[in-house]
């Protein structure tokens, strides 16, 4: 797809991008490649492929369910200014 150097302005102008008056006919080419490659993917026959989530087939490795960290919740909750029965109190933000 060909763009002027008219279309490179206004692109900038609504992305808020400021471009050096000598770099906007390489953006022109640049953008232009890629709109070549969105026309050609978008011509591509999809209508029997089945999509997916990910190109490789392949399950995640688990990890055993088992706690690294000790719980030292006594331990934060002596340095919080309010707690009762195990939760934290805090100041209440909505009426």
């Amino acid at each position: 797809m060909h763009l002027d150097l008219a279309d490179i302005d206004k692109i900038a102008y609504l992305a808020r991008l400021a471009i050096a008056p000598e770099q906007r006919a390489r953006y022109a080419a640049d953008l232009g490649t890629i709109l070549d490659l969105v026309a050609q993917m978008n011509a591509v026959e999809t209508a029997g492929v089945e999509p997916m989530a990910h190109p490789l087939a392949m399950t995640q490795r688990m990890r055993p369910d088992v706690p690294t960290e000790s719980n030292q919740r006594e331990r934060f909750q002596a340095i919080a200014p309010l707690t009762e029965a195990g939760l934290y109190l805090v100041p209440k933000v909505i009426d």
